[in-house]
């Protein structure tokens, strides 16, 4: 937030009270209430807000008024005047009637989850495409709502919730929002087209893809930096990266995949980022192999895993070959390592550790091996050669007169995708 002295503007820091409202529904499906709201913190303190306090209601059903209680918000404008809390955020999303009724009686700035996330995400993006994706999203959550974030975005500038569109007459006009939508999606779209036509490159290359997916903070990062020495952003916080990062990867084999570290996923992620991030997340559907990293300390472990597998679903991923890295297994006690598979699609593992991060190559080569092929290709065609050495692990090469005889070890997916190019010269 900002206010205004004597023309000179002064950053307020958000101090804001975390409220979360528990339904019957939500006991039923076995919600985690307190594993939620300690998330709820995480995102609020990685947005640069101050906890000052935790709210958790418990109720039948949200109220179509206020979303909690009415004598709950009489006890929250209380807590905020003893406090001197000047924002409230929700872990569930609001009806645009919920922010502006509760910004009425708490005289506060109201923040639900998905805005939360949209103003982590307007921080960290810094491609292009990312802040093209991440204002689109901020424009799609606003335009239905702009009844009821009237005066919230007159009254507040800056801060919490505003980064981005922010808090001018285009963004609280419906007609020039739907105009500033249509422009970005055609912006996206652009940038979409270029991105489908450099994958298509790295096909014709041979270029075999590794996914490194899962939920955020799991080490993706630190795992991708530690495995390919690439120079990325790393921090103990949620949404540390944004933008999806590759680099070439060597095998024990002499082979060279591309490893790609991908945003990381997070429990009622907001459906419009993830509408605005789908060409960015799909490059896991061009994945041969995906790891999906854990965090195998994390207390709502198994609850992650499920966030990632059913995101995964919904991007028609879910049946690609994959493998689980348990990953921060120094930070594990005893009893939850003992609760960790270890086999060849499960590994247990550190980041930090040298010899899991030999384990975890020599996973990827297994993963990525198959059959084995002979070929016999003219000498001069090294770009044949090349392309091979892409592709597949060389076990052996041997000249005879003006040819090259070379062994390969290549999976079936690979052989499918690349292995046509060369059938003219593959010894049955």
């Amino acid at each position: 937030m900002k206010n205004e002295t004597h023309g000179v503007e002064i950053e307020i820091q958000p101090r804001a009270i975390l409220v979360s409202l528990v339904t019957q529904n939500d006991k039923r499906a076995g919600v985690n209430a307190d594993g939620s709201m300690q998330e709820l913190v995480s995102l609020a303190k990685t947005a640069g807000v101050e906890v000052l306090e935790q709210v958790i209601q418990n109720k039948e059903k949200p109220d179509f008024r206020w979303f909690i209680g009415k004598g709950k918000v009489e006890e929250i404008h209380i807590l905020m005047d003893s406090l001197d809390a000047n924002s409230v955020i929700f872990d569930q999303e609001l009806s645009g009637a919920q922010v502006r009724n509760l910004e009425a009686a708490l005289d506060a700035k109201i923040i639900d989850r998905t805005q939360l996330i949209l103003d982590i995400f307007a921080q960290r993006a810094k491609t292009r495409e990312g802040i093209i994706q991440v204002e689109l999203a901020q424009h799609s959550y606003l335009l239905p709502r702009l009844s009821g974030q009237g005066s919230n975005l007159s009254r507040l500038g800056g801060g919490i919730g505003t980064r981005g569109p922010g808090e001018s007459k285009l963004e609280t006009d419906r007609r020039h929002i739907r105009t500033r939508i249509t422009d970005l999606k055609r912006q996206l779209e652009e940038v979409t087209r270029h991105r489908t036509l450099y994958r298509e490159r790295r096909k014709k290359s041979g270029a075999v893809q590794v996914a490194l997916v899962g939920y955020t903070n799991a080490g993706k990062s630190t795992l991708l930096k530690q495995l390919t020495d690439a120079d990325v952003y790393i921090q103990d916080q949620l949404f540390a990266t944004l933008d999806p990062t590759s680099r070439n990867l060597d095998l024990p084999g002499g082979k060279t995949v591309v490893l790609t570290d991908t945003v990381g996923f997070i429990q009622n992620l907001p459906h419009d980022l993830i509408a605005a991030f789908r060409a960015t997340l799909e490059e896991v559907n061009e994945a041969d192999l995906i790891l999906h990293v854990v965090d195998a300390s994390s207390e709502m472990r198994d609850e992650h895993m499920k966030v990632v597998d059913d995101l995964l679903q919904e991007l028609g991923s879910d049946t690609k070959q994959h493998v689980v890295l348990y990953n921060k297994t120094d930070m594990c006690t005893p009893e939850q390592l003992e609760m960790l598979p270890d086999d060849e699609t499960h590994m247990r593992i550190s980041a930090y550790k040298e010899s899991d991060l030999e384990r975890i190559l020599n996973v990827i080569q297994d993963q990525l091996a198959g059959g084995i092929k002979t070929y016999r290709i003219p000498a001069e065609r090294g770009d044949l050669i090349s392309q091979l050495y892409q592709f597949s692990s060389v076990l052996e090469q041997e000249y005879e007169e003006n040819d090259a005889l070379i062994k390969v070890e290549i999976n079936a997916v690979d052989y499918e995708k690349y292995g046509y190019r060369l059938q003219e010269y593959e010894i049955k």
